[in-house]
């Protein structure tokens, strides 16, 4: 069981930027792949980026179309956290963003392909 714990959302202007933070407990973080998605209101949930796990000692980040460029995902192992980078946020990036993990490394942009989620935190881009 993998419990995560989603920080750093909030108010920021257009062209600003954001950290988001997702402490994980359990002790093979190591082992997880890790995402970050967002829902906006009335939208469905989607996948913004990936920190994503070979299955041996290697790991690579995957981004939304939408987050290239302008994102970076990251994780220190020792912490068990990941962290998503945000810059040049634009008001389409307002929403809810969850932190996810899944164990192993076969994945999907699919919410579905993750087992385990945190409650959300909600990053606001004002015009």
């Amino acid at each position: 069981q993998v419990q995560l714990v989603e920080s750093g959302g909030g108010l920021v202007q257009a062209g600003g930027s954001l950290v988001l933070s997702c402490a994980a407990s359990g002790r093979t973080f190591s082992s997880y792949s890790m995402g970050w998605f967002r829902q906006a209101p009335g939208k469905e949930r989607e996948f913004v980026a990936a920190h994503l796990w070979d299955g041996d000692s290697t790991y690579y980040a995957y981004y939304a179309d939408s987050a290239k460029g302008r994102f970076t995902i990251s994780r220190d192992n020792a912490k068990s956290t990941v962290t998503l980078r945000m810059s040049s946020l634009k008001p389409e990036d307002t929403a809810v963003y969850y932190c996810a993990a899944k164990y192993g490394n076969t994945w999907s942009q699919q919410p579905s392909s993750f087992n385990y989620w945190g409650q959300g935190t909600q990053v606001t881009v004002s015009s």
